[in-house]
């Protein structure tokens, strides 16, 4: 498949989610969506946190992204007729998490080596499925495996901390990106706006707080009020009905409370202050600052471990309320271009 019909399997694809979220069957057939509708619930069985908002939140973001104005954005500066063979080692936490990465080796033009994570299978089956269903060469675009026993010529790989360090020794020989944990953390000053603060709740709850771009931590002032925060998650309360995040919530609480440990609490989320940068799900860790050029200094100190920084332009370069789950495809997770390191592999 050249460059062209790649793009245009893509554009499919996202105009399909599209019409999928709107049930919109003028181009598409009533009886895909039923089947994806199907595949949806067994989702949740797959992973309790793949619940259908979230699955529909991720559907949306593609339908967005993935179209020919954004994807040639995406297109390599030269095309190279030497195909390489390119491991996706992929995460679980969210839906669709590893779909950027194979989403860049494919318009590439190399073939992607995929191993999925057992958390998050069923949709990448629906959706190669789908691509397959309309353009039979892509069939020669992937191979999904269990175990890395192929010829491979590059590593893209994502996990926690130990992991990765498995993943830097065994694959030491090869090209790679390896991605370690990452947290993302808010800066308040105290003249955020309630609609800022209730933009601020989709980039700790959406998803369940479960992504490295899901924020974990906020800075406050040291006279900083935090029934605000309280008051602007009332809208995200129908999470604590979900068993296994009211069950990860539960054994916080006991935790705390056996530890005599001093917290918040509004029925659905721990506030906490720590040092730490990621929290336990429902739980919110906070930190006061008195100085916020001494912030900016830790921040800076600490950039390896950080995704997003959301904030109302507080520091430089810093993601906007409500937007750290909404990427362009141009940014790139760790601020390493997955695209150059592609091109480098044809070198």
């Amino acid at each position: 498949m050249n460059i062209n019909s790649r793009i245009k399997l893509l554009s499919k694809l996202g105009r399909f989610f599209s019409d999928y979220l709107k049930k919109n069957n003028n181009e598409f057939d009533e009886i895909i969506f039923r089947n994806v509708d199907k595949k949806i619930k067994e989702v949740k069985h797959q992973n309790s946190f793949f619940d259908l908002d979230n699955i529909k939140n991720c559907f949306a973001y593609w339908a967005q992204n993935l179209n020919e104005k954004n994807l040639k954005k995406l297109e390599p500066n030269y095309k190279s007729e030497n195909s390489k063979n390119i491991l996706i080692i992929m995460a679980g936490n969210i839906p669709l998490v590893g779909f950027h990465d194979f989403l860049c080796v494919f318009i590439c033009g190399h073939k992607s080596i995929i191993k999925k994570s057992s958390k998050d299978s069923v949709l990448y089956n629906l959706i190669f499925k789908l691509l397959l269903s309309w353009e039979p060469k892509f069939e020669n675009c992937f191979t999904i495996v269990e175990r890395v026993n192929l010829e491979i010529d590059a590593v893209i790989a994502t996990g926690n901390n130990s992991s990765t360090h498995f993943f830097e020794k065994y694959f030491k020989k090869y090209p790679k990106i390896i991605r370690k944990n990452r947290n993302s953390v808010a800066i308040l000053n105290g003249n955020e706006s309630q609609k800022d603060l209730k933009k601020l709740m989709k980039d700790i709850f959406l998803y369940f707080g479960l992504g490295c771009r899901s924020v974990s931590k906020i800075f406050i002032p040291k006279d900083y009020n935090l029934d605000k925060i309280f008051k602007a998650s009332i809208d995200w309360k129908k999470l604590i009905n979900n068993n296994s995040y009211y069950n990860n919530y539960n054994y916080n609480k006991s935790v705390f409370l056996l530890n005599s440990e001093k917290f918040y609490d509004n029925g659905l989320v721990i506030l906490k202050e720590s040092k730490k940068l990621g929290s336990p799900i429902s739980v919110l860790y906070y930190e006061k600052y008195s100085s916020l050029d001494k912030l900016k200094k830790y921040l800076d100190a600490n950039q390896d471990k950080l995704q997003c920084v959301v904030s109302n332009n507080l520091v430089k370069n810093s993601t906007k309320f409500g937007m750290t789950q909404s990427p362009a495809l141009l940014e790139f997770a760790d601020n390493v271009n997955t695209v150059d390191f592609l091109l480098k592999v044809n070198e």
